[in-house]
This record gives C-alpha cells, sequence and structure tokens, in this order.
C-alpha cells in the first residue's frame, strides 16, 4: 500500500470550503481487506494497516472539511474491485466503528456512575471515622494522623471516577467523531494507470 499525490502524505490539506483527500495506491483490491475476516466484503474489517494509514490521515485534516477517500488500482483490478463495493465497506466499516466508539463510551460512564457512587461512600464513611478518632482521641497525635490517613484514602476512592470523567472519555469522543466522518466519506476508486 502506497500513498499517491503530490506531498507524498497521501492527504491533501484543503483550503476552506473544499474537501479533505485520502489517496490510497494499491495493487490489488484485496489488500484493503482482512484477509482473516470471513465476512462478505461488504462487512469485512479493513486491514489493519489500511485502517491506521487512512484513520493516521483524516486526522491531520480540518475538521471541518468532509472526506473524500481515493483508492486507486491497476487497471485490471477495476472489475474485480467494482464486484466487491469498496466504497460501501469502507463506509460501512467505519459506521461499526462509530458503534463500537459508542459502546465503549457508555460503558465508560456506566462504570463511572458506579465507582462516584462507591467512592462518594467510601470518602464519606472515612471522613465520618475520622472525625470519632478526633473526638476519641481528643486532639492528640494519634488522632490526626488517623484522621488524615482515614481523609487521604477517602480522597485516593473517587481517583477513578474523576480520572473517567475528566480525562478519560475526551479521546474515545474525539475518535468516534473522526469515525463518524469517516463512515460519511465519499469512497472513489479510480485507474492507478
Amino acid at each position: 500500500m502506497s500513498s499517491s499525490g503530490e506531498s507524498g502524505s497521501g492527504a491533501s490539506v484543503p483550503a476552506t470550503g473544499q474537501v479533505g483527500k485520502i489517496e490510497i495506491e494499491l495493487r490489488q483490491a484485496a489488500q484493503l481487506f482482512n484477509t482473516m475476516d470471513p465476512s462478505p466484503f461488504r462487512e469485512s474489517d479493513l486491514a489493519d494497516e489500511a485502517e491506521a494509514y487512512i484513520v493516521d490521515q483524516a486526522t491531520d485534516l480540518p475538521k471541518s472539511a468532509p472526506i473524500e477517500v481515493v483508492i486507486y488500482l491497476p487497471r485490471s483490478e477495476l472489475a474485480h474491485a467494482a464486484g466487491m463495493d469498496m466504497a460501501g465497506a469502507v463506509r460501512n466499516y467505519f459506521g461499526m466503528r462509530v458503534k463500537a466508539a459508542s459502546a465503549e463510551l457508555r460503558d465508560l460512564f456506566k462504570t463511572g456512575r458506579l465507582s462516584l457512587l462507591v467512592g462518594f461512600l467510601v470518602l464519606s464513611t472515612c471522613v465520618v471515622i475520622g472525625f470519632v478518632f478526633t473526638d476519641y482521641f481528643e486532639d492528640s497525635a494519634i488522632s490526626d494522623i488517623m484522621r488524615e490517613s482515614f481523609l487521604i484514602f477517602g480522597w485516593v476512592a473517587i481517583w477513578k471516577p474523576s480520572e473517567i470523567f475528566l480525562y478519560a472519555w475526551p479521546p474515545i469522543a474525539q475518535r468516534r467523531k473522526l469515525f463518524r466522518r469517516l463512515s460519511e466519506a465519499t469512497v472513489t476508486v479510480k485507474a492507478s494507470d
């Protein structure tokens, strides 16, 4: 698989209002697909290298630009490619990736909500235990150490939900948005000669 285009990167940076183009040059139509996937081509997974290349090139395109994927094949492969519906297969594959990213995001938020509930229960319990130690041992060094230890333990308990709700979900949402753009891309197959 090689890139085609003036810059050699395969992706052209469009001016405002133009289409972002990703160009792929193949020797055979089958290079685009995972050969281990027994599904019909329209439902087949893309080859890992093809997916990585397309996603990498799409990441470099302006976020407002619609995407066009141009697949170049030798003339002898064009008839075979037409029977495979490569355009539909590429769009369908990224549509499946949108669904997978959405499911991953749902699962992450479900885990985050459960972790938050458990974390707040643990934090509340630790604060109460800290106050009990303060009341029981008056103002001694041991009561201060125990109160602070329980407080630290309580804050550690809400670390995971804080990480989920602050940092973990944005990369998944951005990836889903990119996959959605790719699932709506215009895909054309042209002769490379």
